[in-house]
Formats: C-alpha cells, structure tokens, sequence
C-alpha cells in the first residue's frame, strides 16, 4: 500500500515539476529579454513629419537588434548598453495612412500613420485653454471631422530632470475628440490643412499660469547670471523647505514616543507637531516643464512650433527680452531641425482701458516679443491688440489666433507670397513739429480699420511725457503731432495694458504695439 502510494505520488510529481521548470524558463527568458518598446509619440494614429529624415527610438535589450520598417524602406539598429536604439527614416511625401513596424525579440505594429507637418503647441493658460469652452463651441465641435487632422495632448508632469517619454495618445480630430484639446493649436492646424491638403499632427504641450523660465532649460538658466537668480532663488526655497521637513521628521518621531509615554500614564496626549507649509506651485520650479514636458518630445521631428505665452512675465520685460530669444534658440539646438520656424501670439489687450498715456507692463512685455520676431530669424508674431478681453484675461476668439498664426505659419514657414503680419514700425524722421513713422508689412496700404480718424498715438518732447497725438496716413506712412508738443521727438502706439487704437494694413490685419523710444 506505501509503494502505491508512493508509485503514484512520483508518477504526478513528474509532469508538475516539469510544468514548474519550464514556467521558471520562461519567466527568466522574459526578464532576460525585454520588449522593443516605443515611446508614446509613435502609437496608432501618430503623424511623422514629411521632407526630411525621420527619427524613431526606443528601448529594448542591451545589444538587442531593431528593425524599423515603413513603407518601402527599412532600418536597422542595435540597442546600446543602456537598452536604448534609435533609427534614422529617410524622407517621406505626403500621404498615408501607414502601418510602421518595429521588431527585434518582439515585433510591434504601429498602424494608421500619417505622413505630412507635425507642430508642437506650447505655452500656458492660453495655449492650454479648450475648444469647448471657445466661441461658437458646440457648432465648432460639431464639424470636426477631419481625419487628415491628428491631435496629441501631453499630460501635465513636473521633472527636476529631462524625462524620456510623456503620457499622452494621438486621436483623430472628431465632434468627440476635438472639445478638450488647445483651440488655438486646433484651429491653427484647421487653417494649414485647408490651404495645404496635407496631413496636420499637433503635439499640444502647455500648463496655465506657467513663466518662461519653467519652458527654458537648466543650462540655458545657469549660463547667464540675469537668469541665475532663478534657479539661485527656487533651490534655496527648496533647501529651506527640505531642512523644514527633516526637523518636522525628527521631531513627530519624539513626539510619538512622548504620546505613547502619555497614553500609558493616562495623561493627556501632547499636541501633534504642525508640518511645514508645503512648497507650493512646483510647476513653477525653473525648467520642471521643459524637463517634464517638452524634453522627451526631442527630437520628434516637427515642421515648427507655436507659442502662447507672457502673461505670467508681465511687469518682467526686460528679462523675457534676453530669455525667449534664447529659449527659441535652445530649442533650436536640441532638437538638431536647424532654425525651424517658431510663430508666437503677442499679447492681447486686457485689463481696464486707459484714458491718457502711461505705462503698462502688459506694453513693455508685448515690445519684448516684437524684438524677438524683429531679431530673431525664422519667428513669426499674430498680433491680438484688437480681439482680447478687458474683463478675462482668456478671449474666447480663439479662431481668429489661430488664423493668424496659421497666415505666419503659411509666410514664414511655407514661403508664401502673401501678407502675413500687420504693420511693424520700421524708423521715424522729425519733420518740423511732427514725426514721419515708417512701417514695413504695409501689404496694399494702410488704413484706419473703422474709417475713423486713428486713435492710440502719443507724443512726446524731451522731457518724454507724452500726450495723446493727432495721426494721419500719408502712403505707407504715418505723421503724427500734437500742438501741445512743438519739439516733438517720440511716439508711441497703443502703449496701454488695453489700448484703443486703429491703425492696420488693407488686408485686415493691425499694427503692432510700438515705441520710438524704446529703453
């Protein structure tokens, strides 16, 4: 009976262990041998950049082979130590949709790729604000069926460190997609494929309320001392704030002991010791949202980027006059696209209009952007002083930023023959008791919008106090005077946080903020 027994034990036992080792073997196989893998950017319904070389990557095993395929080509890589691999795809028309391939110990089939421009959107609350909550929402959401139109919204993440992927997915523009995306990048990539027949990918990337300095790298920050101070001024935030927790640590685990202490005794538990008051807005930390949201896109290959950005900079013009133009131009060099275009909104009007000449930080910030776009190569500004809010610092017509950005985009990007920009101030001469002013992007004349005598000048003698000024066209030209003012030698236009002013060109479009006598 105990041989039985036995006999039967070991005929069971056989097969189990059998089943045991090989489970064993294929967990050890699988934790030897990891899944190519593709970062969240190259997924179904993905957008690749048309004309030129094409950069995928990923992870897999160290050593491990990659092969790429697409069409009619093919790469082939091999992981390095670290398990990362990147293939260089050669220029690809127009067109699609495309299943991608990716294979090594595993193989992953990407499908319904489009091939066409792909434009990163980016900035704050602006960029970020939805289309559902634009002008004419619901008839907007309604006719957004456009499958040539791919939308990647990246989620909000913090780093003190570039991060390699961001979570996000592509869709295709639907009434059932298109609601919660940036109106902005929507309606501008609405504009471009409309005019180009071409496939659009946007790549959405902003956070409201967020300063540049949070959009810029940690190396561009350090490498200037006017922009230290930023990073000087969050790391001894941060320091002070970890000694804080590090006391409050210390001194909940002595109270612990003293509360049991007191429980055993029956007296009265000591109050508990407060934490410190936590660090607020990380998402204002220097560089967290380039390091979290906009290195892990590089280097996707992109037609270009636009920008809705500056409220949070308001009353710092100076710093952001030395700070975008570097942020372009870092992000220029990252990415390896050389001077690839970047279009950017200039501020709107806000806040209560002004009855007489002053200041404005919201003036000083828009002139920082136009110095950008005069000095900048390759940038390109929509003007917004005639379609913002007194009363809400987010206009709901977005549609009218988008087809704006998308005329630059269509200029500057796509070198058309059109007429892109408003009016920009080029020189002035003083003739007698007036000043001439001289514009360029006059398209086919200039005009007063309404037909009315234009509005929004000032004047200005030595002592630079300026008074309101009578201005009238004179060709592609402008004088300007004041009979309170016989020596005149400044002007400024629309120099106000909300400024009423009427000066454009014949194609609709108005003039830039400006004065002669910038600082």
């Amino acid at each position: 009976m105990n041989k039985s027994k036995i006999r039967i034990n070991t005929i069971f036992t056989v097969p189990a262990l059998t089943a045991f080792v090989l489970i064993i073997a294929v967990f050890s196989y699988q934790n030897c041998n990891a899944d190519v893998s593709l970062p969240a950017l190259f997924k179904n319904n993905a957008v690749l950049q048309r004309g030129i070389k094409v950069p995928v990557w990923g992870t897999a095993d160290p050593g491990e082979r990659v092969t790429v395929s697409i069409k009619s080509q093919k790469a082939t890589t091999v992981a390095d130590t670290e398990g990362n691999w990147m293939v260089w795809l050669n220029p690809m028309d127009a067109g699609g949709p495309f299943d991608m391939k990716v294979s090594g110990n595993n193989e992953i089939t990407v499908t319904n790729i489009l091939i066409g421009d792909v434009w990163l959107c980016s900035g704050q609350s602006n960029m970020q604000w939805p289309v559902n909550l634009s002008m004419n929402a619901s008839q907007e959401i309604q006719e957004a069926d456009y499958p040539e139109i791919r939308l990647f919204t990246v989620s909000n993440k913090v780093a003190d460190k570039p991060e390699k992927n961001v979570r996000g997915r592509w869709v295709v523009s639907a009434k059932n997609t298109v609601g919660s995306f940036s109106a902005v990048g929507y309606f501008f990539g609405r504009e471009l494929y409309k005019e180009l027949k071409v496939p659009i990918g946007l790549i959405h990337s902003s956070w409201g309320g967020t300063p540049i300095e949070v959009w810029t790298s940690r190396e561009i920050l350090e490498s200037n001392s006017s922009f230290r101070q930023f990073i000087t001024r969050w790391d001894r935030a941060l320091e002070n704030y970890n000694k804080a927790r590090e006391r409050y640590e210390q001194r909940l685990l002595e109270w612990e002991t003293e509360a049991e202490t007191a429980r055993q005794a029956g007296e009265p538990v000591p109050p508990r010791p407060g934490a410190p008051a936590a660090l607020q807005n990380f998402q204002q930390q220097p560089s967290c949202l380039f390091n979290g949201m906009i290195a892990p896109l590089i280097p996707y290959a992109i037609k270009g980027v636009i920008w809705y950005q500056g409220e949070s900079n308001a009353g710092e013009a100076r710093k952001y006059q030395k700070l975008f133009p570097a942020m372009i131009q870092d992000w220029r060099n990252r990415w390896g696209q050389g001077d690839f275009p970047f279009l950017f909104v200039q501020l709107a009007n806000f806040m209560k209009e002004q009855t007489r000449p002053s200041e404005g930080g919201w003036a000083e910030l828009r002139e920082a952007q136009l110095l950008t776009f005069l000095s900048v190569p390759g940038t390109g500004m929509a003007v917004t002083i005639d379609i913002g809010d007194a009363n809400d610092i987010h206009p709901k017509n977005k549609q009218e930023v988008g087809r704006r950005l998308a005329l630059a985009a269509l200029g500057v990007a796509y070198d058309k023959k059109i007429i892109y920009s408003g009016p920009i101030y080029d020189t002035m001469t003083i003739e007698g008791n007036k000043i001439r002013l001289r514009f360029k992007h006059t398209g086919s004349g200039l005009v007063s919008k309404d037909g009315e005598k234009l509005k929004g000048f000032a004047i200005a003698g030595e002592d630079r106090k300026f008074v309101w000024a009578n201005a009238q066209i004179d060709g592609n030209t402008v004088f300007v005077w004041s009979d309170e003012i016989p020596d005149p030698v400044a002007v400024r236009y629309g120099w106000a946080n909300n400024p009423v002013c009427n000066l454009y060109n014949k194609e609709g479009l108005p003039a830039s903020p400006f004065r002669t006598d910038t600082k």
